[in-house]
């Protein structure tokens, strides 16, 4: 596992950090891939016999699942030891969530009930709650919700209009008011309830359980994909939750849910990787068989093509995923030698890295996105059908770029935490900015080193360079007005969401060749050029794009011209390099990288 020598959330931008110092999924332990293996037996055995049956919402089928995955002990993994769970370290649940993760409808249940269904009690409920619900949870006897959506409170959520009021007898809360969206609504025995008291200007949590009084479901919700997940509203009226149900304190509730909403980001995106592997599976596995002129489509340069970026996006989504969960690790780990209780430590690890939770959720979505997309085209007309496996997977996939807070609100957060956090650890951005501008006014020096790493490091340090740029240049010049400088925020937030992975995917390849010698490294090489060489344009465009927003005549085309200098990277055969990685996974027949 990696060593104290981490990076806080954010410092990746004016920190270099050394291969030795990351995790990389090629040292999961022998226990932790005994925990993905029984992961991957369950959706084999279990779930995807039955994806139709699922789909078809078979009453009682998913909840029976849940019940079957909690008796194999994958419903208690983040669960402390005394309430009968495992008590996994951060990077063990994200690699049970990425596994999952292929489980189509069921990984959203199952996501939903190990998550923000039972970790809002696990990190913030007291002793006697903690005793009553977790380890039921743990077991599957009892599955869970997570309701905070409201119909006029989606991103906004602290506009929620749900109530709770004390009762004359100070025993109960009465909460009234309407829940939407409500994932696992349709079955679940405890739901975490956002509402204010009284008239709280901030949201209050209770744990809710379905026998209550005073509560109506609502019939399930028709939906795009995930058609097997249950989906419904929840009206509250006057339903009667006793008051030792109140979760954490009074006006605690929306720490509550920001907190547990970074911890879905980053789920999410170790969710999509199990996916996006399956995908890619299907993917090479028909270009194998399907035959046109005469010779297998996998032999292609088009379909090579496809196969190659697959991975390619795949892979270093996964070098950033795990990167940053072991970093939560060792956070979690110094914070409980302070002192700190688990969840509380565990809560404040995974805040430390909200940036990267918010701009990995978009990354990981949008690259599933691309992966399923190229799926369907891959299967051709019978990737249109509902009688292959793509279809299901292209539908299911769509909802990624909302959950957890659309892709739109993480882009913006990722901009606006990054120079609020910036300021609060004292790395102002603008200082850095204002560095760099000095750097160019005294004469840039572009001289690439020598050296593989030495290069590609030299790249990566200019990307930054012109993150901080921008970030400082667009601090100053709009100052408190830049949250409404939303397609700016974008494209300076999509430059920030390729720095880390062209950072992550090349520690990942240096570490893989100290262990394994330049022979085995030789494919992640490939990979590592393409997306590196490829994010210099992306970073050059939105660069371009949000100068051109603000700034004209001299300054315009000052700061053009130095963020075409941060880009400027040496020339790449991308054709041969995803020709090769193609190869690979075309000879495998499966994706292993």
């Amino acid at each position: 596992m990696a060593n104290n020598n981490i990076l806080k959330g954010g410092e990746f931008l004016i920190k270099e950090t050394k291969a030795e110092d990351i995790f990389i999924p090629e040292e999961f332990t022998e226990e932790q891939r005994m925990i993905a293996g029984t992961c991957s037996d369950f959706l084999e055995q279990e779930v995807y016999p039955s994806l139709d049956r699922i789909d078809a919402q078979e009453e009682g089928l998913m909840k029976w699942l849940l019940q079957k995955s909690g008796e194999l002990g994958l419903l208690g993994i983040s669960v402390p030891e005394e309430y009968d769970g495992f008590e996994q370290n951060f990077v063990t649940s994200m690699l049970a969530s990425e596994y999952m993760g292929a489980g189509y409808s069921f990984s959203v249940a199952y996501s939903a009930h190990t998550g923000i269904g039972t970790l809002p009690i696990s990190y913030y409920g007291n002793d006697e709650q903690k005793q009553k619900y977790l380890p039921r949870l743990a077991s599957g006897e009892l599955t869970s919700a997570y309701c905070l959506t409201e119909p006029n409170a989606g991103s906004d959520a602290n506009s929620g209009k749900t109530r709770a009021v004390l009762t004359e007898d100070g025993k109960h809360y009465l909460l009234t008011g309407q829940k939407m969206w409500i994932t696992n609504g349709g079955f679940a025995d405890v739901m975490t309830v956002f509402a204010k008291i009284d008239n709280d200007r901030v949201l209050s949590a209770f744990i809710v359980e379905r026998n209550f009084p005073g509560i109506k479901f609502n019939a399930e919700e028709k939906k795009m994909g995930i058609k097997g997940s249950s989906t419904v509203q929840i009206f509250f009226n006057d339903c009667k939750v006793p008051i030792e149900n109140l979760l954490g304190k009074r006006g605690q509730g929306f720490r509550i849910a920001l907190n547990i909403l970074h911890m879905g980001r980053i789920k999410l995106g170790g969710t999509v990787l199990g996916a996006a592997k399956r995908a890619i599976t299907q993917s090479v596995n028909y270009a194998n068989e399907r035959k046109q002129f005469g010779t297998a489509i996998a032999s292609f340069g088009a379909i090579k093509h496809k196969l190659g970026e697959q991975v390619i996006k795949n892979w270093v989504t996964e070098s950033s995923v795990y990167r940053v969960s072991a970093n939560i690790d060792t956070a979690i780990g110094l914070l409980l030698a302070e002192g700190k209780a688990k969840g509380e430590a565990t809560i404040e690890g995974i805040a430390q890295y909200a940036i990267e939770a918010a701009f990995l959720k978009v990354f990981g979505s949008e690259c599933l996105n691309y992966i399923v997309d190229e799926a369907v085209q891959i299967f051709g007309g019978m990737g249109f059908s509902s009688e292959t496996p793509v279809d299901r997977a292209y539908r299911d996939s769509r909802i990624n770029r909302i959950f957890e807070g659309t892709n739109e609100i993480n882009r913006m957060l990722v901009v606006d935490t990054t120079i609020k956090k910036a300021l609060k650890e004292g790395f102002d951005v603008t200082r850095y900015s204002n560095s760099i501008l000095k750097e160019f006014n005294e004469g840039f020096d572009s001289t690439v080193p020598e050296g593989y790493f030495e290069e590609k490091m030299y790249y990566v340090r200019n990307f930054k360079k012109a993150a901080l740029l921008l970030l400082g240049t667009i601090s100053e010049t709009f100052t408190r007005k830049l949250t409404a400088e939303q397609e700016i925020l974008f494209n300076v937030s999509d430059i920030i969401m390729q720095v880390y992975p062209a950072e992550s995917s090349l520690l990942r390849l240096q570490k893989i060749q100290q262990m394994k010698g330049e022979e085995a490294a030789a494919i992640y090489k490939d990979i590592v050029d393409v997306f590196v060489y490829d994010a210099a344009d992306l970073i050059r465009k939105a660069g371009h794009d949000a100068i051109n927003c603000f700034a004209e005549g001299e300054q315009r085309d000052t700061l053009i011209s130095y963020i075409d200098t941060l880009t400027k990277v040496a020339p790449v055969n991308t054709r041969d390099a995803r020709r090769r990685i193609a190869d690979k996974l075309i000879d495998d027949n499966i994706y292993d990288f």
